[in-house]
């Protein structure tokens, strides 16, 4: 009997660590991309924004560690870099291609341009997983793809090809990311902290070289010594922006490095990604909100994509009749 209520107390548990997780994750994430295009909307540095945020997450692990909120490993050795290599890797051009993505589009139409993150999740969760998908995610899949194309070409709205370029690129890295995230925590022995200590560590470092190839020097020197520097009245200047927003997002970024790896650790690459296509609809929403972004032809895509990977049709029913009602 006691084995039985152990049992059940140790499931309910679980679904408790779940469900926290994947809203922790959700509220860091939808946080972290309105204050990117909030940001991304002003400079012509995005890869010098992101290696900002980078910086500062760094600075707050070190700060928590010195403080002894958390306990964080600070040797490196050859054999652990060539280990977390491709982590990095795949972390820096997914997060450059999600930040230039957000530059080319609305923030409504983020959720769009990276529409097809969850078939290509299962795809490689499957190659290199073995992860099998059963037919109600290979359903839901084919909807999702249906819903970025509805998003793409049935839209009034011209979008900007580099931006839906971008966005495609991002969602495979991103697939291809969660993976390997699961094998970089062998790394680590499992623990999602050092995994994020060391990524947002490298990162920065990694983004340094890249930054001047991609010659935004030009752009660095402009935002701070060029006329962007002053204020116009009643508002912040380029300057001032670019600084409240990497504070901001540097904080978000740290908080969401975190959620992100909790996330894929307590549930699956696939489960994360169905997460990350709700926030879509969140996104969407904040973004005509607060930028004043349009939608037409894209809300059915942005309804779409999240909620055939539920497979909810009450829900589903229910936001598609409140944004027609609300936005057609």
């Amino acid at each position: 009997m006691s084995h039985k209520h152990d049992a059940r107390s140790q499931s309910q548990n679980s679904r408790l660590l779940v469900t926290g997780t994947v809203l922790f994750y959700l509220v860091a994430a939808l946080c972290m991309v309105m204050a990117n295009k909030w940001v991304l909307k002003t400079t012509d540095a995005p890869l010098f924004f992101l290696f900002s945020q980078l910086v500062i997450a760094v600075i707050l692990f070190i700060a928590a560690h010195s403080t002894r909120l958390l306990v964080l490993p600070l040797y490196v050795d050859t054999q652990l870099l060539i280990q977390l290599a491709p982590n990095i890797g795949l972390n820096v051009v997914g997060l450059s291609f999600s930040n230039y993505t957000l530059k080319y589009v609305d923030a409504s139409v983020y959720q769009v341009a990276r529409g097809l993150v969850l078939p290509f999740t299962v795809l490689t969760s499957y190659f290199f997983l073995s992860a099998r998908p059963s037919l109600r995610i290979l359903f839901s899949c084919s909807i999702v793809t249906l819903g970025f194309f509805v998003g793409i070409f049935l839209d009034s709205v011209p979008m900007v090809l580099a931006g839906i370029g971008f966005g495609v690129a991002s969602s495979a890295i991103t697939a291809v990311h969660s993976v390997v995230i699961k094998k970089s925590l062998d790394v680590v022995k499992g623990s999602a902290m050092n995994l994020s200590w060391y990524t947002n560590l490298f990162s920065a470092v990694v983004m340094i070289p890249i930054i001047v190839f991609a010659g935004e020097v030009p752009a660095i020197q402009d935002l701070f010594f060029g006329v962007g520097v002053v204020p116009k009245e009643g508002e912040l200047s380029e300057l001032q922006t670019f600084v409240w927003g990497s504070f901001i997002t540097g904080a978000l970024g740290f908080m969401m490095s975190l959620a992100s790896l909790l996330s894929i650790k307590v549930t699956s690459p696939i489960t994360h990604m169905v997460s990350s296509a709700v926030r879509g609809v969140a996104a969407s929403i904040l973004g005509m909100w607060l930028f004043g972004d349009i939608i037409s032809g894209c809300v059915f895509s942005v309804c779409i994509v999240p909620c055939d990977c539920l497979l909810l049709p009450p829900v589903a029913g229910c936001i598609l009749f409140f944004l027609l009602a609300k936005f057609l």
